[in-house]
C-alpha cells in the first residue's frame, strides 16, 4: 500500500520510528506515540462500525485533552474529516456549524450535552455522539450518547484501514464574513506543506519530497513544545500536528483559561523548550506573572517563544527577550486560509505589523479596472498566497469565488490583509483591510455583533468598531443611538448580546450618540464611528 502526504500516513511512520517517546501531555493525561496510535485505531474502528467513512464529517466539541488528537487521527485514518467546534459558541452559532458542516458524528465533553440537545433537531445527519467524561454532571443520555472509553473498549488496535490520498480533506472552521463560521477546505498535502512546514520545521534539510522521508526528519531527542491556545483554533491544532509529525512532544494547557503562573508551573515541570502563544493577549499575563514572581521558576530549557494569529507587539517581544536572552523570539504571519506566510523579518520595526519576503507563492495583488495584477514596488494591495492553498470554503461557493482568483493563469488566495510591496521586494503587512476585529486572536465581525445589539429594545441604531486594548490588541466597542426616552447602559447591552453571540464578541465599551454615522445611502461610516469612540466624549458606563 502506497504512502501519501496524508497526516494519518505520516503520523503512523513517525509512531513506528519512536513508539515509546512521549507524544502528548495534557494535565494528568500522558501518551506515548504507540499509545496514541493504538487508541486512535480503536476509535477509528468504533466510528467505522457506526458507518463513518471517507468524506464524512465528525465534530470535535472539546476542551484541550488527549481525546481531541485521538479523534483527529481516528478520522484521518478513515479518510473522514474532523470538524473543530468552538466551545464558546452559543445556540445560534452551534446550530449553524452543526448544520453547515453536515456532521454525522460528534465527540464532545460531557458538559456540552445540553448545548447539543438544543441544536440536534436541526442536524438531521448527526447519528453518532460520543462523550468524554468530566465532572459537570450533565446527562449525556438525553441525546443518546456513548461514553468515550466504552466506545474504545474491545475495539481492534490494528492498523487495517484503506489506502488514503493527498487530496483527503482537513477542514478548519473559522470566522466568516457574516460572523458565522466558515469551513476552510485544505487537502492534506497542501496543509502539510503550507501550515506544517512539510516535515522540515526542525531539520536542516527542510521539507521532505517523498512521504517515506518523514521518519528521517525525527531527531534523536524530543523537543518539548507547549501550545497555549485551545486546540479548537488552527494556531494550536496545526502546531500540535507539527510537533507530532516531527516526533516531538506536545504539551497542552489543560485549563479553560490562561493563568500565567499555571503555565510557567507546567513549563518548568515538563522542561518545555518552546512556547507558542497568540499575540499580546497571551503575552501580557505571561509577562505579568514573570514580573510578579522573580526567580520562581527554572525556565532555562526554553529556547523559543513564538507567536502567530494575532498582533505580537514589539514591546512584548522585547520584554520576553529580557527574560529569555538566549532564546529566539518569532512572530509569524498566517491565517486559517493561508497557513504560514513566514516570519516577521524585523527589518522595519514600527511600520505595520511586520515584514516578510516576497516569493513565488506570496505576493501583493492590486485590483485595477476589475482585474487583478501583481503590485509594483511601492504599491499597496492585498496580501495573497498561491501554491499550496485550500480548495475553497465548505458549502459556500459564493465566498470561494470571491476569495480564490486567477492571475496570469495561476490561482491566488486573497487573504484580506492590506500590504505593501517594498523596493527591496519584501512585503510590509498592515492588517485586515476590512472591518474585521481581531481581539486576542479571535475574529469578530461587526455586522454580526450589530445584529445582536439591535435585538435590545432600547437600541435604535448602532455600529461596532475596534478600539485599542493593551492585552487583547483590540476590543469590541459599540457606538449606539438609543431610542427616544429609553435608558441604556453597558451591562444591559451586554446581557442581551450574550443571548445571541459568544462572550468574546460582546462589546466591552459603549458610546451613546444622538445619531449613528451613516452615508445618505444608509451605508455605515465606520471611520467616523471610530472617531466618536476614540474621542471618549460619549462613553457610557
Amino acid at each position: 500500500m502506497s504512502r501519501h502526504f496524508n497526516i494519518a500516513d505520516l503520523y503512523e511512520m513517525v509512531a513506528d520510528k519512536v513508539p515509546t517517546r512521549d507524544a502528548l501531555v495534557c494535565g494528568d493525561q500522558r501518551a506515548t506515540y504507540i499509545q496514541l496510535e493504538r487508541r486512535a485505531n480503536q476509535l477509528a474502528h468504533y466510528l467505522a462500525a457506526r458507518g463513518v467513512g471517507a468524506g464524512d464529517h465528525v465534530g470535535l466539541y472539546l476542551f484541550n485533552c488527549n481525546e481531541y488528537l485521538e479523534g483527529m487521527l481516528a478520522c484521518f485514518k478513515l479518510r473522514a474529516v474532523p470538524i473543530n467546534v468552538n466551545y464558546r459558541y452559543v445556540r445560534e452559532e452551534l446550530e449553524y456549524i452543526f448544520n453547515n458542516a453536515d456532521m454525522v458524528a460528534c465527540i464532545y465533553h460531557r458538559e456540552f450535552a445540553p448545548h447539543i440537545a438544543e441544536v440536534i433537531e436541526a442536524s438531521p445527519l448527526l447519528k453518532t455522539l460520543v462523550y468524554v467524561d468530566d465532572d459537570s454532571g450533565a446527562d449525556p443520555n438525553t441525546i443518546g450518547s456513548q461514553a468515550y472509553e466504552s466506545a474504545l473498549a474491545n475495539q481492534s488496535e490494528a492498523r487495517d484501514f484503506p489506502e488514503r490520498a493527498d487530496e483527503d480533506l482537513f477542514i478548519l472552521y473559522t470566522g466568516g464574513t457574516t460572523g458565522m463560521p466558515k469551513g476552510v477546505m485544505w487537502p492534506h498535502k497542501s496543509v502539510f506543506f503550507a501550515a506544517m512546514g512539510g516535515g522540515g520545521w526542525y531539520h536542516p534539510d527542510g521539507a521532505i519530497t517523498e512521504p517515506e522521508q518523514i521518519a528521517s526528519r525525527v531527531g534523536d531527542f524530543s523537543i518539548v513544545g507547549m501550545a497555549l491556545a485551545p486546540l479548537m483554533h488552527g494556531a494550536c491544532w496545526w502546531y500540535a500536528c507539527i510537533q507530532l509529525l516531527a516526533g516531538n512532544t506536545v504539551v497542552l494547557n489543560p485549563a479553560h483559561s490562561l493563568v500565567g503562573e499555571e503555565v510557567w508551573d507546567i513549563a518548568e515541570k515538563e522542561k518545555v523548550n518552546s512556547v507558542t502563544i497568540v499575540g499580546d493577549a497571551m503575552a501580557i499575563p505571561l509577562l505579568e506573572s514573570l514580573d510578579a514572581n522573580p526567580g520562581r521558576w527554572d525556565l532555562s530549557p526554553i529556547f523559543n517563544i513564538g507567536s502567530g494569529g494575532a498582533v505580537f507587539s514589539e514591546s512584548k517581544q522585547d520584554a520576553f527577550k529580557a527574560y529569555f536572552p538566549n532564546a529566539f523570539i518569532t512572530n509569524s504571519f498566517g491565517s486559517s486560509e493561508s497557513g504560514s506566510m513566514g516570519l516577521d523579518g524585523g527589518g522595519k520595526r514600527g511600520q505595520g505589523l511586520g515584514n516578510v519576503q516576497r516569493s513565488d507563492f506570496m505576493s501583493v495583488l492590486v485590483e485595477e479596472g476589475g482585474q487583478w495584477r501583481h503590485a509594483r514596488p511601492g504599491e499597496t494591495g492585498v496580501f495573497s498566497r498561491s501554491g499550496y492553498i485550500p480548495v475553497g470554503y465548505y458549502n459556500d461557493p459564493e465566498k470561494t469565488a470571491k476569495t480564490f482568483i486567477d492571475v496570469d493563469g495561476q490561482t491566488w488566495l486573497l487573504l484580506g490583509d492590506e500590504a505593501r510591496l517594498e523596493e527591496d521586494d519584501s512585503i510590509t503587512v498592515y492588517g485586515r483591510g476590512s472591518n474585521c476585529i481581531n481581539s486576542g486572536g479571535e475574529k469578530i465581525y461587526p455586522e454580526e455583533v450589530e445584529q445582536a445589539l439591535k435585538s435590545h429594545p432600547a437600541v435604535f441604531d448602532c455600529l461596532v468598531v475596534a478600539t485599542p486594548d493593551e492585552r487583547l490588541g483590540s476590543k469590541v466597542t459599540a457606538v449606539v443611538a438609543a431610542r427616544s426616552g429609553a435608558a441604556l447602559n453597558l451591562a444591559s447591552l451586554q446581557a442581551v448580546a450574550r443571548e445571541h453571540i459568544a462572550g468574546y464578541k460582546v462589546p466591552r465599551e459603549l458610546h451613546l450618540v444622538s445619531e449613528v454615522p451613516r452615508a445618505p445611502s444608509g451605508k455605515p461610516l465606520y471611520p467616523r464611528a471610530l472617531e466618536l469612540a476614540l474621542s471618549g466624549e460619549h462613553r457610557a458606563s
